[in-house]
């Protein structure tokens, strides 16, 4: 699979462009912004697109939140090393 970098601004102003080319060309872009990574984007095969195979790890994720298994936005960045 090849990844592409591409700016958020360019990711917005060309997505269904950027979705045809990573379903036909089995692209998966890292959308950038100012040189930071902010997200990455990847077309879901025909089988992943059923959400019903979603269920148990929803599920899990909704028990684990719960039982206040979470972690705030700041404890990631900083468990990552990120600012």
């Amino acid at each position: 699979m090849v990844t592409k970098l591409i700016g958020v601004r360019e990711f917005r102003q060309n997505m269904k462009q950027c979705y045809q080319d990573a379903r036909k060309k089995n692209w998966r872009y890292l959308v950038m912004n100012h040189r930071e990574p902010m997200f990455m984007v990847e077309a879901l095969d025909e089988d992943e697109m059923i959400l019903e195979k979603f269920d148990k790890e929803i599920e899990e994720a909704r028990k684990d939140v719960r039982q206040g298994r979470v972690y705030t936005l700041n404890e990631v960045k900083k468990h990552l090393g990120l600012k």
